[in-house]
């Protein structure tokens, strides 16, 4: 998740002042009550997608629970996708690998982490130029994936961010960052998608998500989430609050993960094995015009034909 650059901070995730902060805010709600997101309803209810059944049931639990999880195979059923997606993540992984054992012996290496959030090995650095021969950028563009996003948020999308992860193992790490229960404060109309790539144990640093606690669910009052807001509770009073509400997802490799992580959740707690996986984020056009950034630019490329919701997704 990426914030905003504005003229007063290079970067919003630096503090920021209180006049600052306000502004933003304007902004987005701005831009997701009149203006930006006004105009991508229209063109969703122009252009609705007809989702087959397998889309539709993963809409509806999102819209129930807030999450949703079943095979990609299922989402994405051309199995050259995934064979193309599970060479390329093997190669990532052994380029990693490499990387901290040459770490390990104390000699430098270029494995990409974020302050802040070290633990996790990022695949992209940031800005990096992404273009439709990239496999990661042509999944977060699949139009069965596209139209479930746009389904879900009622709107057409922006592709906010694409990723591959390596979460090394930490036996004895305590919890840090986004390994804490948390909200992604960054759109109220938020769909992301993690896809393991490796099988993922109660070892492995599952992803774990407090079911209806997105806003408009259940459990939205419960440190109610705000553009710029608090979105870390106080660990063990949040513990208490929702004891027994998480879902852990434990999965095999190929597994896909859809929520609104608008709502609570965690996840990279490694202990033992590494955790390997993709992220995607679509979000609302508002939230580009204010809270967030995409994390890569797209490099077109001459005779390739784009779909009108793919296109919409990259402007």
């Amino acid at each position: 998740m990426h914030r905003k650059r504005t003229r007063f901070a290079s970067r919003i995730n630096r503090v920021a002042t209180g006049i600052e902060r306000r502004g933003v805010v304007a902004t987005y709600e701005v831009h997701d009550r009149l203006l930006a997101n006004r105009a991508s309803r229209r063109r969703y209810a122009v252009c609705r997608p007809d989702l087959d059944e397998v889309q539709q049931g993963v809409v509806d639990r999102l819209r129930l629970e807030g999450y949703a999880t079943l095979p990609l195979s299922q989402l994405v059923p051309d199995p050259a996708v995934w064979n193309e997606l599970e060479a390329n993540a093997a190669r990532f992984i052994d380029e990693t690998e490499a990387g901290l054992a040459r770490e390990g012996e104390g000699e430098g290496s270029a494995l990409r982490r974020r302050p802040g959030k070290e633990f996790v090995i990022r695949k992209y650095a940031y800005g990096v130029k992404l273009g439709l021969d990239d496999p990661w950028l042509r999944l977060g563009l699949n139009p069965r994936l596209i139209d479930v996003a746009n389904a879900y948020l009622e709107m057409w999308s922006k592709l906010e961010y694409v990723d591959v992860w390596y979460t090394p193992p930490v036996p004895d790490a305590e919890r840090q960052s986004s390994q804490r229960w948390h909200r992604d404060f960054n759109d109220r109309h938020l769909l992301k998608a993690f896809v393991y790539l490796v099988d993922v144990d109660e070892d492995t640093g599952p992803f774990e998500y407090v079911p209806r606690s997105a806003p408009g669910g259940e459990l939205d009052g419960l440190w109610p989430w705000r553009p710029l807001g608090e979105n870390y509770p106080p660990q063990d009073e949040f513990a208490e609050q929702t004891d027994g509400r998480a879902v852990t997802f434990t999965g095999p490799k190929g597994t896909i993960i859809l929520c609104n992580t608008c709502g609570f959740h965690r996840g990279g707690f490694a202990r033992a094995k590494p955790r390997v996986l993709a992220t995607f984020t679509w979000d609302s056009p508002a939230s580009l015009k204010s809270l967030s950034e995409r994390n890569y630019a797209f490099v077109p490329s001459n005779g390739t034909a784009l779909e009108p919701p793919q296109a919409y997704a990259l402007d």
